[in-house]
């Protein structure tokens, strides 16, 4: 069984897991430990980085001694260590990528540098058996973006946001209502109340050819709504929120039905074309069967990780360093390899300016 310790720590959570390959070469979750620092950025309404990496560095050590535990495996019987090394908060990824590396040079075994959104690429490998090609939608605090997934490391950008991601979108939306932190579950639960015709919200690029995404207008019109009517009462709250969601879902499924178009046009022999979606704001149960009924309709299948391994965790990261350790895909100079705060998983495509303000590579 060839096990690999996957660590995480791009974030505000402290992760790690211990993934391995069964002798009937289905994969297996050993072990998935997450340490969430939710308590210590509750009172702030987002991420603080100083206060996230003292906590990787408090917190990481015993994590692992759980992870390890839990899996029943030593360290001298893993065969590879894999840690996120961008993108994400410089100070978190510098405690996991050295953590890594001191324990892979101790152990004489070979340490992965994985990029995050990878590992948010492979999950649907790790968790249906996936095979490739397939369509991968990422949502997440920082990313918003179709890829098209051909292999290990190949990798095409189709589509991405212009300016806001859409879980940054939630987030804030969450802090003007004074909604608490995490601001993604506490719009979804609020919206569960509202009514999501109160609002005519804008619907950003819909019915435009290009499939990039737009969340930044989104933002002010729920900023303006909620400005005009202060103070919020109770019912002002849940009819602002399910407006709001009502928009993402109908934008989304807008602009995800053109790259399954191109997909379509690209692999017209595939019997069953997959779209994936990853990343925390796959968690939203309301995008979910929005892009369940889409896939439906366009003849897709559609593939979303289980709720635990939707958010930041070690279990992707030790997968995809399985994969990359069992193709071979080692470097030799990984010990020198330095974090990224910003690595795009395709390299290849030209950033996208939005208005004038942001380059979006990642």
């Amino acid at each position: 069984m060839t096990r690999v310790l996957g660590i995480e720590t791009s974030c505000d959570e402290t992760a790690a897991a211990v993934v391995a390959r069964g002798e009937n070469g289905a994969p297996v979750i050993l072990s998935n430990i997450v340490f969430s620092q939710i308590e210590e950025h509750a009172a702030f309404g987002g991420v603080v980085p100083e206060i996230a990496a003292r906590a990787h560095v408090e917190a990481l050590d015993g994590v692992i001694e759980a992870a390890l535990a839990e899996a029943g495996t030593s360290l001298e019987e893993i065969d590879g260590i894999a840690a996120t090394a961008g993108p994400g908060l410089i100070g978190g990824l510098i405690v996991g990528l050295t953590t890594a590396k001191a324990i892979a040079a101790a152990l004489g075994k070979p340490i992965l540098p994985i990029n995050h959104l990878e590992g948010h690429a492979l999950t649907a490998r790790l968790t249906d058996r996936l095979e490739f090609p397939y369509l991968l939608l990422l949502v997440s605090g920082g990313h918003t973006q179709i890829v098209h997934v051909a292999g290990i490391g190949r990798y095409e950008r189709w589509a991405s946001t212009i300016d806001d991601a859409l879980g940054e979108a939630f987030d804030k939306t969450a802090k003007l209502l004074s909604l608490p932190y995490p601001g993604g579950p506490s719009v979804e639960k609020a919206a569960e109340k509202g009514d999501p015709a109160r609002f005519a919200f804008p619907r950003p690029l819909k019915g435009e050819a290009r499939p990039d995404f737009s969340f930044s207008g989104l933002k002010t019109a729920v900023r303006r709504a909620a400005t005009e009517l202060a103070p919020l009462a109770e019912k002002d709250v849940a009819d602002i929120c399910a407006s709001f969601q009502a928009a993402v879902t109908e934008t989304l499924a807008d602009r995800v039905a053109l790259s399954l178009k191109r997909f379509r046009a690209v692999y017209p022999k595939l019997a069953e074309p997959t779209l994936v979606v990853a990343g925390g704001v796959a968690a939203n149960a309301a995008i979910r069967a929005t892009l369940e009924d889409l896939s439906r309709r366009e003849g897709f299948f559609l593939v979303a990780p289980p709720l635990n391994l939707c958010g930041d965790n070690a279990a992707m990261i030790a997968w995809a360093g399985l994969e990359r350790l069992e193709k071979g895909l080692v470097d030799g100079g990984a010990m020198a390899f330095a974090p990224r705060p910003r690595w795009p998983l395709d390299e290849t495509s030209a950033p996208l300016i939005g208005a004038g303000k942001r380059g979006v590579k990642a």
